[in-house]
């Protein structure tokens, strides 16, 4: 699933190619995408408008239209969900949705038909975009801030992190990384956590976002390529999928646990 770093890394790339186009047509081949609204409503609200902006909320990916009042289209890819761009306006592989713009056309695809695109009059029409916590890149989400939610709960670490109604966009993969920068261990209950321990907690999760976002643009993916990666992220990773391989830091083997049926990847010798 693509986490903060990945959809922001889209945001970042689509910004310059989308910013002032007009959506001259809209393709849907899998109206499933879509869902609870219509192939037919969608269209009726977004043919014509143009994109004004491109930017993000947690994971979901979002395009302001214009004129004023004409709404969002929002994007939330789940596990399998994509975005691609095609200069020569020629689609390539699987594809659900796609809008022609005067110079090339964006195109969303999911095989698995588990993420979805919805036009909003705002954002937080979308309960999960409602319910989204602190933004863990923006001023709001300061050590007192993460104090206090970690304070307000008792769940372990690993859970917590990834819950969505407190920090919004934090993942499987950057939770981990966070917790081993930190020196965490991610069954560690929240409310443990002493002076110290939080504002390593707060500089390890900003830190490991923007180090994922400049990691996902380096190198830059092909996202006309229908199985475009981000290969960069790799180099971030030091616990993530690493079951049997030396920790980084102390040289013990990183281990794999499960929490909330999700792997969770940590180091024994130096995650307290």
């Amino acid at each position: 699933m693509p986490e903060l770093p990945e959809v922001e890394a889209l945001v970042r790339l689509l910004r310059p190619r989308l910013c002032g186009q007009t959506i001259r047509s809209v393709k849907v081949r899998h109206a499933i995408a879509l869902r609870p609204q219509t192939a037919r409503q969608f269209r009726a609200r977004v043919l014509g408008r143009r994109i004004a902006a491109v930017t993000r909320r947690g994971k979901y990916l979002l395009l302001r239209l214009a004129p004023k009042g004409a709404g969002w289209i929002a994007l939330h890819f789940r596990l399998s969900g994509g975005l691609f761009w095609f200069a020569d306006h020629r689609l390539h592989g699987h594809v659900d949705v796609a809008w022609e713009l005067e110079r090339g056309t964006l195109a969303y695809a999911d095989p698995r038909h588990l993420g979805r695109v919805h036009w909003l009059e705002h954002p937080e029409q979308w309960a999960g975009i409602r319910r989204l916590g602190v933004e863990p890149l923006a001023r709001t989400f300061t050590v007192a801030r993460l104090r206090a939610l970690l304070q307000h709960s008792r769940r372990p670490l690993k859970p917590f992190l990834m819950e969505q109604t407190r920090i919004a966009g934090l993942g499987n993969i950057y939770a981990a990384e966070a917790l081993w920068r930190a020196g965490l261990h991610p069954r560690r209950r929240t409310d443990s956590l002493q002076g110290a321990q939080v504002s390593r907690l707060h500089k390890a999760i900003v830190g490991v976002l923007q180090r994922g976002i400049e990691c996902c643009l380096k190198p830059e993916p092909e996202l006309s390529d229908p199985e475009w990666t981000m290969p960069g992220i790799a180099a971030l990773l030091a616990v993530y999928q690493r079951e049997g391989q030396g920790c980084p830091r102390c040289g013990r083997r990183i281990r794999r646990i499960r929490q909330g049926n999700r792997s969770t990847f940590y180091c024994p010798g130096c995650q307290h």
